[in-house]
């Protein structure tokens, strides 16, 4: 928890001003006590009624001073609160945007929606509270002390009596709740996991008449986490009964004895009357401290949670400055590359080496699990290669700045994401200060004009979050127009044609070519259609480099490649094309 305690530093002038407010309200409030004490013995009893006066002005002006002073401290608690939250959740945030692939396979989406929203409120909340009540209930308890036992000494036993009362009963409540608040964040991660999932899946659990079956999922995590929340809210509830049994018993012990006292002299009436109040700020700051106290375990276990993701270390770091000075025209290339996941025993791709050139398409293809996407994913560094080396424009890529590589990248991935807002805020994602006519020419390459301009608003049309208002060819087609419209050194195709039918394939590839004769064009795709006419084919085989040519080589010396062809023609296409190859 106090870890995170970094986060209030920007604001410790702020802090200050809150702890000077503290420290008045705090003052003022215990003066009061005395002032009606004197105002007892030595204006009411006495008779002497300038005195009464007198005091009462002084206790209405400490009055207006105390809730000033508090205004004050709430108003910065509350504020400064506010933006520890909002620091501390831009923190989280940005973590999970630098990690990579690997990295974010460490936490499942829910936990990091989760950790990222309730986590964070939950810290918000105790630091709010340390602000506002871990000074002011200090002071209240040590001054109040103090001041009781000056005031009534033959009394002063009654406090170390609600005090014991008070924090047996905190200890005894904590003991109970305190192992459960990090079971409830774990159940509260599966509620949202699964609730993600079936949003998400929609279609399939549908399709599969699997209701019920994902209904019963969430109904039996939906019953542990509201067993375990009646189980907490009872155990909490018992601390209102327990502290008001507390109070009234101090209440009627304070007049027991002071009456007795009373018997003696009566003059004694004021000091009880005070000493009654300081019992009272006494016990109402340790009252203050025993909630703080108890959600101090709920706040340490969300903290824990969000320490784990800000101290996680990133496994691509990434330098501040490129290093060197990257080639002008387009080039990729692998040397002798392989890549393994952590702790995999086998690699996923083994010795993979050949060259992409600007003005050349080189497409990837080979059986489900071959490795083309995780080829892919070392260019822009979303993976790390294990050994070799992958170069952009002559430059490896562990030796550029994060800005300065992604810049030259176009990446359109195998599901088509759009994002909330225009159509031409999407097409705009990767090139924000990209003219209207930029985009509309990226739309016409990507064959997504004519579909644009049926929609209401056209360009200002609203997309949903997900893309969830347009179809599956749309998505493809508005990605492929993202990435045009950013203009960059290397496109990389991840299977991005898959939803579209053959004729717009085809008008898409050839819009392409002239936008992209100075640039590296990589495609990873599943019809032969797509890739034949690339200048270049490299046919991977559970992550090993198998073939590497033009169609017509890959047809006369791969047998992998041939197969593949093989699968996806006719008896008559597969004759025509294997005399082809051999003429």
């Amino acid at each position: 928890m106090f870890k995170l305690m970094r986060f209030l530093k920007p604001y410790w002038w702020q802090v200050i001003i809150l702890i000077i407010a503290t420290g008045g309200q705090v003052y003022a409030t215990l003066q009061l006590p005395a002032l009606m004490a004197d105002i007892i013995n030595n204006g009411i009893v006495a008779g002497d009624i300038p005195q009464i006066w007198q005091d009462g002005g002084r206790m209405l002006l400490l009055a207006v001073v105390s809730a000033a002073a508090s205004f004050v401290a709430s108003y910065f608690s509350a504020k400064i609160g506010a933006y520890f939250s909002r620091d501390l959740r831009a923190a989280v945030f940005q973590k999970v945007l630098n990690f990579n692939l690997i990295d974010l396979k460490t936490f499942s989406t829910a936990s990091l929606i989760t950790r990222t929203t309730n986590d964070v409120n939950q810290v918000q909340t105790v630091i709010t509270i340390i602000l506002s009540l871990l000074l002011r209930a200090p002071l209240f308890c040590i001054f109040g002390l103090i001041m009781a036992i000056q005031t009534a000494p033959e009394m002063s036993w009654i406090i170390v009596v609600g005090i014991t009362a008070v924090v047996i009963s905190v200890a005894v409540i904590m003991s109970l709740v305190g192992p459960k608040f990090k079971i409830f964040q774990k159940l509260v991660d599966r509620v949202t996991l699964i609730t993600r999932e079936n949003l998400t899946g929609l279609k399939v659990v549908r399709a599969f008449n699997n209701e019920q079956v994902e209904k019963k999922k969430f109904i039996k995590t939906n019953g542990e986490l509201t067993k375990l929340l009646i189980f907490v809210d009872r155990i909490l509830e018992l601390q209102n009964p327990l502290i008001n049994i507390i109070f009234n018993g101090l209440t009627l012990l304070c007049s027991w004895v002071g009456i007795s006292l009373l018997t003696q002299d009566f003059s004694y009436l004021g000091n009880m009357t005070a000493f009654a109040e300081y019992v009272t700020y006494v016990m109402m700051s340790f009252l203050m401290l025993s909630i703080f106290f108890i959600m101090i375990p709920r706040a340490n276990v969300s903290a824990g949670r969000i320490n784990e993701i800000l101290k996680t270390k990133e496994k691509i770091h990434w330098l501040s400055k490129t290093k060197g000075i990257p080639n002008k025209q387009a080039l990729v290339e692998f040397k002798k590359v392989s890549f393994s996941y952590p702790d995999a025993s086998e690699k996923v791709l083994d010795n993979i080496s050949f060259v992409a050139r600007a003005g050349e398409t080189t497409a990837f293809i080979g059986s489900t699990g071959s490795g083309k996407s995780t080829l892919i994913n070392l260019v822009p560094r979303f993976y790390e290669a294990t050994s070799g080396e992958v170069t952009v424009n002559g430059i490896n890529v562990r030796d550029y700045e994060k800005d300065d590589l992604m810049k030259r990248i176009g990446l359109v991935p195998q599901r088509g994401l759009l994002f909330s807002g225009t159509v031409a805020a999407n097409i705009k994602f990767g090139a924000p200060n990209a003219a209207e006519e930029q985009v509309k020419k990226a739309a016409e390459i990507a064959q997504a004009d004519g579909f644009i301009r049926k929609l209401s608003g056209g360009y200002s049309a609203h997309i949903a979050q997900g893309g969830t208002n347009v179809s599956g060819g749309q998505k493809q087609r508005l990605s492929i127009a993202r990435a045009i419209c950013k203009n960059p050194d290397i496109f990389i195709f991840d299977d991005s044609f898959s939803a579209l039918d053959m004729k717009t394939d085809a008008r898409l590839r050839a819009a392409l070519k002239p936008i992209t004769k100075d640039a590296v064009v990589l495609i990873v795709a599943q019809r032969i259609s797509t890739i034949k006419d690339a200048e270049q084919i490299i046919v991977l085989d559970k992550g090993k480099m198998v073939g590497k040519g033009t169609h017509r080589e890959l047809m006369s010396g791969c047998d992998v490649y041939r197969s593949i062809v093989k699968s996806q023609l006719s008896e008559e296409e597969w004759r025509k094309e294997t005399h082809g190859a051999r003429a």
